[in-house]
């Protein structure tokens, strides 16, 4: 067994505390089968922490996601807090926790299952086994560049600004994650930007070339325009291994490529920051769907993305692998054998509830390990 990890769980709003139950129930199942021994905490985020301290993360909750070994996140925001003053919404919470942790490079898999691949909005061929990986910069770029703003002009009417600023270090970074990843899997990345009518752009492109060059000539490095590569992931997606892109970038083509696998109640990320002077990596994992308030409480949540970002924490920030390949066999086994959720539900098939999932799903883990 691996040294005892310290786990931050922050389960959200809407059906986030619902999904987590049931990440909660593996992080279980691997203590009492020995496979590792983690100390886990819970903390309030978002709406919920809005309802009981007026803010959507506090100072403590703050202090103790800096010092977990990695945050385990579910979801925030609904209906319930529209009004709440714009620095204080729900979303501020995720938004703090990646500014103050640093985490800057977010990590999207697109995987189809087998069992999915017509679910797909493309035809089964054209997805079946698709496994991409999109490496998105989270903190740079032009929803945090300068200046912004909205102002008013001399003629009476506004004007919106926004920047779209980086710099070679924030380029650098996030290559490298998108590099070292591309070494673990088919070692190709594809480098997405709008070099042709950007000089940001253009900068992006010549600071990954030199990178590669440099220090990573055994992965295969190639460039492609933003707009083609949208094109390219709805004609011909498994050409792709790893993408990495700008922030306004990433935000479109992960969106788009999570389409291409029928569900986005199966698809997890990862935003990781650098590597400290001891080792440590910042990390957080969360689900990519929403809280989705119009099913809160009713046990229709899809909990087997959350379940999959729990499986990239134990690749990522604990070197588990093997345990993340057992648990993510057992979500392809259940979608294969199993009932489904409203969400992924298909003719012929049990239409079953979030924690009927998670026992077909801890049943499934016990028969691969």
């Amino acid at each position: 067994m691996t040294a005892t990890k310290n786990l931050l769980l922050m389960p959200g709003d809407g059906i986030g505390p619902e999904v987590m139950a049931q990440a909660r129930r593996v992080l279980d199942w691997l203590q009492e089968n020995k496979r590792a021994s983690f100390n886990i905490e819970e903390e309030l985020v978002g709406g919920a922490s809005i309802d009981v301290h007026g803010v959507p993360l506090t100072d403590a909750a703050l202090a103790k996601a800096k010092a977990a070994d990695a945050v385990l996140f579910g979801a925030v925001g609904g209906p319930k807090w529209d009004n709440v003053p714009f620095n204080i919404r729900p979303e501020v919470g995720i938004l703090k926790l990646r500014g103050e942790m640093q985490l800057f490079a977010n990590l999207r898999p697109a995987k189809v299952f087998d069992a999915l691949a017509d679910a797909s909005s493309l035809k089964p061929e054209l997805v079946r086994g698709l496994d991409i990986m999109i490496v998105r910069e989270a903190t740079g770029g032009i929803y945090f560049g300068e200046p912004r703003g909205i102002e008013t002009l001399p003629d009476g009417t506004q004007r919106g600004i926004n920047t779209e600023v980086y710099t070679t270090h924030e380029i650098q970074r996030v290559g490298r994650v998108a590099f070292e990843l591309a070494r673990k899997r088919e070692g190709r990345v594809c480098s997405v930007e709008k070099g042709n009518v950007m000089e940001s752009g253009l900068l992006w492109r010549q600071v990954i070339a030199k990178l590669q060059a440099e220090e990573y000539p055994d992965v295969k490095l190639s460039n492609m325009y933003a707009d083609n590569c949208a094109m390219q992931l709805a004609r011909n997606p498994k050409q792709f291994d790893v993408i990495v892109t700008s922030n306004l970038f990433g935000d479109l083509l992960s969106d788009l490529a999570a389409m291409l696998t029928g569900s986005l109640g199966l698809l997890p990320s990862a935003t990781l920051g650098a590597k400290d002077a001891a080792g440590h990596i910042p990390s957080l994992y969360e689900p990519i769907h929403g809280s989705a308030p119009d099913i809160a409480g009713m046990g229709k949540a899809n909990p087997l993305a959350q379940v999959l970002s729990l499986a990239m924490m134990l690749r990522y920030s604990f070197d588990m692998g093997a345990d993340a390949d057992a648990v993510e066999a057992a979500v392809e086994r259940v979608l294969a054998k199993a009932g489904r959720t409203p969400d992924i539900a298909a003719p012929g098939r049990a239409v079953i509830s979030t924690a009927e999932m998670g026992d077909a799903l801890i049943a499934e883990l016990s028969r691969v390990s």
